[in-house]
């Protein structure tokens, strides 16, 4: 089988999945209104996995399945496979205790809102109260004290009436500390009440922390999940020993899980699994309408590496083995503190995982360790262009500081799937669409706007042909996929890059690579006063024919003569 986590479709789920959409085009244009209903939720987004499994006789089946639940219809609609585990029943375990704990919610607020708020005004009230009688008294003291003071500087005083004032002035201290002493014991019951009411509301939140964590216990030990193997797992078991110790909200109730433990069930083998989104992106998230996109990495692997046991699975092609690299990388130029290196696609800019060349171990290997030689910044595997290395930590820095003060100019060539003209693009612009990580789908990035890091790109279009628009990007920040996330986002440009494997894999399926590239960079290096501009020559075709071959531009789909395929070549 197909490995869920890096894979291109197989002819047989994308023809499942392309009659699945026709069926939903004719329940849009029906009159029942449970058919319009079923699709309004899913427009809403939602990604529909498909399974095709043998049964024992080798007749194939397909299984469809949508992500967590749909609307109304919880985890169950005619057509799709149900739950690995029903949690929803109303009279089952979950939905009893749930509610057990929705009443407890309800009788927090009530307190809070209640006697809570009650006992805090009457505290307050009375500490008001009590320090306007002490403020009253203070003033008074003020005053008599201001009279002493007049009459001792008018003199005369007499012995006995020094006295006196000074009698006065203690007893006025001595009056205000028993004042003081006597509004704390009067405060006292009311602060009393007040922690009391405090506490026993840290004991409602604390009974219902407590329930709520054995309750979400309950469902990960109960949650069990099929492997190829017919062994069973917990949910609480799979992910006692990953980073997190707990499994994440939603874990198996993806496609890929329920797809899985369906067919098991039904002794089924499983051959080839794709997951699809359909509808509208969700909070942030770059999604495009019938594309196929991996399973998720943060709640899917754990449970897959478990319910994939024992059956005969494709390695994942990003993780085992690069995606073909272009080429080698060259020195575009030297000098004592810098070098320029040009990055072919396919080649990691720093180590990552096993050992694989690049361009850093590249460069230690060509320059040797006494050179203490390390690129200032990044590009994404599958991006090629230019990459800025420095000689020794003093460099290192200085460059870093002009990378960060935003005085390095990048410039980028990509080809985006559309016309531009006919999308209603601005010719150029600015966009500005804070990042932000997504977590349990790593190395994806979402449009954030609560925690996401500011991220600016400058972008112009060039050429339009063939329904794609070759673009010209300057990025301001340098933000993890920032450019792939700025073109692909509904916010942004809606125009994916070509050949994007993560934002627009439907869309460029048919590209032999990301069409991005490096370009151009441009500084001012302070330590010789030079003024430094390097470029590299773009290493795609704007447009490339599927059946033509690589580097030939597409002007109509067949070429049907010797002379018609050279005025293609020509033009």
């Amino acid at each position: 089988m197909n490995n869920p986590f890096d894979y291109s479709p197989d002819p047989a789920c994308d023809a499942a999945f392309a009659s699945f959409m026709e069926m939903i085009e004719l329940m849009k244009a029906s009159d029942n209104p449970e058919d319009i209903n079923f699709c309004n939720q899913l427009e809403a987004g939602k990604m529909i996995g498909v399974l095709i499994a043998a049964d024992c006789n080798g007749e194939r089946h397909t299984l469809f399945a949508f992500s967590g639940q749909l609307g109304k219809y919880g985890f169950y609609y005619p057509g799709f496979v149900g739950p690995v585990f029903d949690y929803l029943d109303p009279e089952g375990y979950f939905k009893t205790k749930e509610k057990d704990i929705s009443t407890q919610n309800l009788e927090i607020e009530r307190y809070e809102a209640g006697p809570l708020v009650k006992l805090k005004e009457d505290f307050s009230y009375k500490k008001r109260e009590l320090e306007a009688e002490i403020e009253a008294f203070k003033e008074a003291c003020r005053v008599s004290k201001s009279a002493r003071s007049e009459r001792r500087e008018k003199g005369g005083l007499d012995e006995e009436e020094l006295k006196k004032m000074i009698k006065q002035s203690q007893f006025e201290k001595a009056e205000l500390h028993r004042l003081k002493k006597r509004c704390a014991e009067e405060l006292k019951p009311y602060e009393a009440a007040l922690k009391t009411g405090e506490a026993h509301l840290k004991s409602l939140k604390a009974k219902r922390h407590a329930e709520s964590e054995q309750l979400h216990q309950w469902l990960f030990a109960n949650f069990r999940l099929l492997n190829a193997r017919g062994e069973y797992r917990s949910l609480k078991d799979i992910f006692k020993d990953t980073a997190i110790g707990i499994p994440p909200s939603g874990a198996g109730e993806c496609c890929a899980p329920k797809l899985l433990q369906a067919a098991y069930l039904r002794g089924w083998k499983p051959i080839a699994i794709a997951e699809y989104w359909y509808g509208k992106s969700k909070e942030g998230e770059l999604r495009i309408h019938g594309s196929h996109y991996p399973a998720c990495r943060g709640k899917c692997l754990p449970v897959l590496s478990w319910m994939l046991r024992g059956l005969e699975v494709d390695p994942p092609l990003g993780d085992t083995q690069l995606k073909s690299v272009t080429g080698s990388p060259k020195i575009v130029f030297e000098n004592e503190w810098f070098c320029v290196v040009e990055k072919p696609a396919g080649m990691l800019s720093v180590p990552g995982k096993g050992n694989v060349m690049s361009v850093q171990s590249w460069l230690e290997e060509k320059y040797g360790a006494d050179k203490q030689v390390k690129p200032v910044h990044r590009l994404d595997r599958d991006t090629s262009g230019l990459i800025l290395a420095t000689f020794g930590a003093d460099s290192y820095r200085l460059m870093q500081k002009l990378f960060a003060q935003r005085k390095v100019k990048k410039t980028y060539i990509a080809d985006l799937e559309g016309d531009h003209r006919a999308l209603a693009v601005p010719e150029k612009g600015e966009i500005s669409l804070p990042i932000s990580p997504d977590f349990l789908d790593r190395p994806r990035q979402t449009v954030d706007f609560q925690n996401g890091k500011e991220a600016v790109s400058l972008y112009e279009f060039k050429e339009v042909a063939c329904n794609k628009s070759r673009v010209i990007f300057n990025p301001l920040t340098g933000r993890t996929h920032q450019l792939r996330v700025h073109a692909a986002s509904p916010l942004g440009l809606n125009m994916p890059i070509c050949g994007d494997p993560l934002y627009a894999p439907a869309a460029g399926k048919n590209a032999e690579r990301l069409h991005l590239h490096a370009h151009k960079i441009e500084f001012d290096f302070p330590v010789d006063g030079k003024r430094y501009s390097f470029e590299s020559p773009v290493p795609f075709p704007l447009i490339q024919h599927p059946t033509l071959g690589k580097g030939v531009c597409c002007i109509c789909p067949v070429a049907t003569s010797a002379q018609h395929l050279d005025n293609i070549l020509h033009t």
